[in-house]
């Protein structure tokens, strides 16, 4: 029989996955492209499990998280207690920003964007988070390519198996044009029945020609816009499998 997945769960997944080193990476990025030793009010948008958030309020930064998932939410509100340091956690929809206030920078990483429906949230993400940026302000996300979707992931497949856990993930081409499914199953101990309990999820990642994501930044109102690989230190090239794009809100 199979269960919803446990987020708890898929975040301790999730953190052994993860390259740590991306972190430190998306920090330098985002600094890195702004005035040197500028600190402000950031928002995160989906934040997750809130290493990144908590890292640039270690950093100086007073920051704000907004993920759409609760389970996420608990566990990123431990993270920061647990690195003492105070960030605001926000449960909701990064198509939907209102009420927040305004930011220095917004920034929205590990491909976040491609877990919106379509090409309307997206824009609509973009044109949310301009609105809370103060005219100035930064903007960055990353995004997977076409490359990654097309070439990369159909049939990729990776297992982590611990003692009492195990985490099958397969990555199939979806049915619309630059779009992969992730099929998630988990396989966890419970003492109760003295077996396993298996639980899935298929998750859905659609992305874009790398134009149409300029585009939404210059419809949302931002300028300066730029798009680059390996967090922003080289230009996008035909194998680039991750884009980085920023801008920066007008004044106008």
């Amino acid at each position: 029989m199979d269960h919803r997945v446990d987020y708890s769960i898929f975040a301790q997944v999730y953190d052994r996955l993860m390259d740590k080193d991306m972190y430190p990476r998306w920090q330098h990025y985002v600094q890195s492209s702004m005035p040197v030793g500028m600190t402000g009010t950031l928002l995160d948008l989906g934040c997750g499990s809130g290493d990144f958030a908590v890292q640039m309020a270690q950093a100086g930064w007073t920051v704000t998280g907004l993920d759409l998932s609760p389970e996420m939410l608990t566990l990123a509100e431990a993270r920061a207690e647990q690195a003492g340091v105070d960030v605001t956690w926000v449960q909701g929809d990064m198509r939907r920003l209102t009420g927040l206030g305004t930011f220095d920078a917004v920034t929205s990483f590990d491909d976040s964007l491609c877990y919106l429906p379509d090409l309307t949230a997206v824009q609509e993400t973009l044109l949310a988070a301009a609105g809370v940026l103060v005219p100035g302000g930064y903007f960055f996300c990353d995004v997977h390519s076409l490359h990654q979707t097309d070439d990369v992931f159909p049939g990729f497949m990776y297992n982590d198996i611990t003692e009492d856990s195990a985490f099958l993930w397969t990555t199939y081409a979806g049915e619309l044009p630059h779009s992969v499914e992730h099929e998630l199953t988990f396989f966890t101990y419970d003492e109760e029945i003295d077996g396993y309990t298996r639980a899935m999820e298929i998750q859905h990642e659609r992305t874009y020609p790398i134009a149409d994501y300029q585009q939404g930044l210059t419809q949302a109102g931002l300028i300066d816009v730029q798009a680059t690989a390996d967090f922003g230190t080289a230009p996008v090239t035909a194998d680039t499998t991750r884009w980085f794009l920023q801008g920066i809100r007008s004044h106008a």
